[in-house]
């Protein structure tokens, strides 16, 4: 395979600008995005040749050299392209072309696709590239195309992934601390509660990283201190007090404490930061939120709230051309549960390859509307009652959510518990012996 940087179009001669068929493509490519390098397979409708194939170099201006070029050679007519991704800068980058058609492929399909007729595992980047070709070639009805989000939506989405990203950080950094602590220090656990990114938590540690420093301070410094923090209850500050009057260190070696404090301001120093960080994005997503123009739609929805609304406000996006059914949103989001079946073996799981984010977003949610929302709350009795687990509970519970909202958000109707519980009633659901009643 050649690699192509000053040259990148191959030397068959440009086929034909007449106007395509409806649903036809001039072009298919495959591509396998790499760190280095990007390796292509290029098929020409209406040629019978073996694909094109070149690598490109992993350079921004080499990439949009390669674009322009193909948007002259096939008169910006559609090229179907299929990648190993559906969001971040290749797919970005690619979405600036109109006359492209993106269609990701899981890495899992293409890698079984590839390992059926190659057992012996053998791998490098033009097989790929051709793998992708050829489900294009051959399967793309069953493909299905990258639909762009609208602006509005995608800036949400990056904003709460991007949160989410620095609350995964600031755990990791957390759980550090509390390591640490726990060497030298245990005691402050205790004192300072379990949330170790609050403010409280990270100037108590920063003013007295030690146990011997915090025990020379008199009763009522500390005191006001709590009462500063929001902590007022008389035997929450007494019980902290009593700890600390029969507190001991777990050891006097200098030389182990002075590098554990060392440490532990480096950490603090870091959470601190990231709260700052956190704050602005929480500021961004609530802006970027309110100019959303479903936000109304979420806000309101039982136990969503002001974190919650905007992620699930990205699920569903303003497109209503976008989910044909309530079916497609369970399935893509892992949400519907798999049954295999084998002879006489059963087995139903959820969904292994699904958007981990997403399903988060949905588990989460339900787990929330069970304390705001009635019938969510006598839903997830009912399934105690039947002895199911508290996630696949949740679980099911946010399938049923999708289906529900899925209809309001078509019917651009709000979420209106009332008018559920009065279809329950019309119906006489099981599910009425477990609401609490009137």
């Amino acid at each position: 395979m050649p690699n192509m940087t000053a040259d990148l179009l191959a030397p068959n001669a440009p086929p034909s600008s007449e106007p395509l068929p409806l649903g036809e493509f001039a072009a298919l490519v495959g591509l396998d995005w790499g760190d280095k390098k990007h390796a292509l397979a290029l098929s020409v409708r209406g040629v019978q040749a073996p694909p094109e194939e070149l690598v490109l170099d992993h350079c921004a201006e080499t990439l949009h050299a390669w674009l322009d070029q193909l948007g002259e050679r096939f008169a910006h007519q559609p090229v179907a392209v299929a990648v190993e991704a559906s969001k971040g800068a290749i797919v970005a980058a690619l979405m600036e072309h109109p006359w492209l058609v993106l269609y990701p492929i899981h890495p899992a399909t293409s890698r079984r696709f590839s390992t059926a007729f190659t057992p012996s595992r053998a791998k490098d980047d033009a097989p790929d590239a051709r793998v992708l070709l050829e489900l294009l070639q051959c399967h793309r009805a069953r493909l299905r195309p990258l639909v762009p989000q609208e602006p509005e939506t995608r800036r949400v989405a990056l904003l709460v992934e991007a949160r989410r990203k620095m609350v995964d950080q600031r755990t990791f950094l957390t759980n550090q601390l509390q390591s640490l602590l726990k060497n030298y220090y245990s005691q402050a656990l205790k004192l300072v509660g379990e949330r170790l990114y609050a403010p409280l938590a990270l100037d108590f540690l920063e003013r007295w990283p030690e146990l011997a420093a915090l025990q020379r301070v008199q009763a009522q410094k500390l005191r006001a201190f709590f009462y500063k923090h929001q902590v007022r209850r008389e035997e929450s500050i007494q019980a902290r007090l009593a700890l600390l009057h029969d507190a001991r260190a777990l050891t006097t070696d200098r030389a182990l404490i002075e590098v554990s404090i060392l440490q532990l301001h480096a950490l603090l120093a870091q959470v601190r930061t990231l709260n700052t960080h956190l704050s602005k994005i929480d500021e961004a997503i609530a802006e970027a939120f309110a100019a959303h123009p479903d936000a109304h739609f979420f806000r309101e929805l039982p136990g969503a709230g002001k974190a919650m609304a905007p992620r699930l406000c990205v699920l569903f996006g303003v497109d209503r051309l976008r989910w044909a059914n309530a079916q497609e949103l369970q399935n893509y989001y892992g949400i519907a549960p798999v049954t295999e079946k084998s002879g006489r073996q059963l087995y139903v799981h959820w969904r292994w390859n699904a958007p981990l984010f997403a399903r988060q977003t949905l588990v989460e949610w339900a787990g929330l509307s069970v304390q705001a929302c009635p019938w969510a709350k006598a839903y997830y009795l009912q399934q105690k009652q039947r002895q199911k687990g508290h996630s696949a509970i949740l679980r099911s519970l946010a399938f049923k959510w999708l289906r529900i909202l899925w209809r309001c958000w078509m019917n651009h109707t709000p979420y209106d518990d009332a008018l559920y519980l009065k279809q329950l009633k019309h119906r006489n659901a099981p599910l009425l012996a477990f609401l609490p009643a009137n």
